[in-house]
């Protein structure tokens, strides 16, 4: 198949997945809708004068209108697995508490919630055009992956939360794999991924300042916890790399010309993942992390600096990002660096990864239309990334994305290296938000030379739809096509049920 007859391929799955779509949308629904408009006759004259008048008014007046309280609208609390004192999201008499001697009022309450997921999925990875086909191209199993939390609500700033993941490690899942050979997995375990205190130093010993004019409104986190800076791009642990780490963060600092900024110090001293999704031992985590609110931008600048032996390397890590409006369109822009202290390793990398990201309301419905895109300069490396993240590029679309359960991988690499690439994609809403459907098509092409990856790309489509059933079940269904340059065509589909608890 040459590159045109893949394009056309591409673009007709596209429109099909379109036109598929059309009755979820509810079209009957609207054109029902302009039907009955038409069936009711002429209207009054007093409407006629009520229309007349409105023409003249804003389209985003206030009206003078009062309503009572919606209350029908507000859905049940989601009852969680298990709750001990005061509920999750519930009303009535407060539970019991107690003062520490710092003066600190506590009233714990125990929720433990969670959730499973289990898919079946297959996909059938391209060959090498004009090639013989392997016997192992495709991939079929059924993978499971179970989160569980317990968190310890001490008051409204302080909390203790413990997380288990007992179905999977090392990004190895429980299930059954069917092709390209049969074989049962067990990564049953009873490792804690998740275990960290967090708190205020003002809430805990509030008579150091009683008139509340001291700042000491510090906030701290201590213990294993998740992390994730400049939207995944320069840090994302995910689940099973959350790093040994302790943060102090001051929030709502008073800078000129702005509203609200946030400074955030950080040292990690265990269990961190480098880039290459694999665990460093000796590896040590030094970062500083601000966020402020300008006018017309919210802008995050984050330095970051990797300590570690020989054979891994040290390296510095810088990452801008500006988020912000133009108009109808929602914008995000960034900038991120990694500069090794000495020689390069597969840990530590040069780089530079520029991306952006730019999205829109069509008029009247709640869908967002988006592109997003990127340009890999050499071979940026993040400073930690978990065993289930993979790449950078996870942000820039449903094509680019780690699914995080299985053997089912992205269909676009999510590897910056030396390339670039984007998505348009189209995410609908309807029924009231609980139905989604997304259509994306998206591309990456190699910009290194004198290779013989040298100026190879790939062109795919997606889709992903999902309905929530009830409060604690989501399936979701995924569709895709790829093609390669050298290639033959790649695609693949799988089924999941999200059940949260």
């Amino acid at each position: 198949m040459n590159n045109r007859a893949s394009v056309h391929f591409l673009v007709a799955v596209y429109a099909c997945l379109l036109f598929a779509a059309v009755p979820v949308l509810g079209v009957g629904e609207v054109s029902a809708f302009h039907a009955e408009s038409q069936a009711s006759g002429a209207t009054s004259e007093d409407d006629n004068k009520h229309q007349e008048e409105s023409k003249d008014e804003s389209a985003s007046r206030l009206s003078d209108e009062s309503l009572p309280l919606q209350i029908e609208e507000v859905p049940q609390r989601p009852r969680l697995f298990l709750e001990f004192g005061d509920r999750f999201l519930d009303s009535g008499a407060l539970g019991p508490e107690f003062t520490l001697p710092t003066g600190a009022v506590w009233r714990p309450s125990l929720w433990v919630f969670g959730e499973y997921r289990t898919a079946v999925q297959t996909f059938e990875r391209g060959f090498m055009a004009g090639g013989e086909m392997p016997d192992d191209t495709r991939t079929s199993e059924w993978a499971n992956r179970l989160d569980i939390f317990g968190n310890l609500k001490l008051s409204g700033t302080e909390r203790i939360l413990v997380a288990f993941r007992p179905l999977d490690r090392d990004n190895r899942f429980s299930g059954n794999l069917f092709e390209p050979e049969k074989d049962f997995e067990d990564e049953l375990n009873a490792v804690v991924r998740t275990l960290f205190f967090e708190g205020d130093f003002g809430e805990i010993f509030p008579g150091l300042d009683e008139g509340d004019t001291r700042a000491l409104d510090i906030g701290f986190s201590v213990g294993r916890q998740p992390l994730l800076f400049q939207e995944g791009l320069l840090i994302s642990t995910g689940g099973l790399g959350n790093t040994d780490a302790v943060g102090l963060v001051r929030n709502n600092l008073q800078l000129p010309g702005t509203s609200n900024a946030r400074l955030t110090a950080l040292y990690g001293w265990d269990n961190i993942y480098r880039d290459d999704n694999r665990l460093d031992r000796e590896a040590q985590l030094f970062g500083l992390f601000t966020e402020t609110d300008f006018p017309f931008s919210t802008i995050s600048v984050d330095l970051v600096y990797i300590e570690s032996g020989d054979v891994t390397g040290d390296a510095y890590f810088a990452g801008i990002q500006g988020v912000q409006r133009f108009g109808f369109f929602n914008t995000t822009l960034a900038v991120n660096t990694s500069i090794p202290s000495d020689l390069e390793t597969q840990q530590t990398s040069r780089g530079t990864l520029l991306s952006g990201q730019v999205s829109f309301t069509p008029p009247r419905t709640h869908n967002l239309v988006y592109l997003n895109g990127y340009w890999g300069i050499d071979q940026f490396s993040s400073a930690i990334r978990g065993p289930d993240q993979g790449g950078p590029l996870g942000r820039t679309g449903i094509l680019f994305e780690a699914v995080g359960l299985g053997r089912f991988r992205p269909v676009l690499s999510n590897q910056a290296d030396d390339s670039a690439g984007g998505s348009l994609g189209h995410q609908m809403f309807f029924h009231g938000g609980r139905r989604q459907l997304v259509m994306e098509v998206g591309g990456r092409k190699n910009t290194v030379t004198g290779t013989p990856l040298s100026n190879r790309g790939a062109i795919a489509a997606a889709a992903r739809y999902q309905h929530a059933i009830g409060h604690h079940f989501i399936p979701r269904v995924d569709f895709f096509g790829e093609k390669q340059e050298d290639r033959n065509l790649s695609y693949g589909a799988r089924l999941e049920l999200l059940m949260k608890f």
